[in-house]
């Protein structure tokens, strides 16, 4: 089972692959390690956070098919949204989540959980909200 460290501003958290249900997006996402990026607060969604991507073609050419995909995150539940009818992000809630954009409802794959660290989701959402932008990292260990 694949382990992944993300760094969320000063907050490190563990997660772990849901390799069984999102074989195609775990295999995208980590294609992309290590990643570094901005962790900004989200608009539409709720209690939730993201990583704006723009037109980032993940997952090939044609980019990844739905799998293990939701609207309804709980805390922790990482989302990978491919792009489409919105731009391509990483979803990573702390709290009451509906995964929106300005353009509607998304549905996205759910490809990692939080397994440690869980109690610092929420501070990252406020510290987000209210600081700005945070650093973001994804690695495998």
């Amino acid at each position: 089972m694949g382990t992944l460290r993300i760094t969320a501003g000063p907050y490190t958290f563990r997660a772990r692959f849901e390799e069984a249900l999102a074989p195609q997006t775990c295999r995208a996402i980590r294609a992309m390690l290590p990643f570094k990026s901005k962790l900004v607060h989200c608009r539409w969604s709720g209690e939730s956070t993201w990583v704006p991507m723009g037109d980032t073609k993940v997952g090939g050419p044609h980019g990844l098919a739905y799998e293990n995909h939701t609207s309804h995150p709980a805390p922790g539940q990482i989302l990978l949204y491919p792009g489409g009818i919105s731009e391509t992000e990483i979803l990573f809630p702390y709290g009451s989540t509906l995964f929106s954009s300005k353009v509607g409802q998304l549905a996205g794959n759910h490809f990692a959980t939080v397994i440690e660290g869980g109690e610092h989701l929420g501070t990252v959402g406020k510290l987000t909200l209210w600081e700005g932008a945070q650093d973001f990292a994804i690695e495998e260990v």
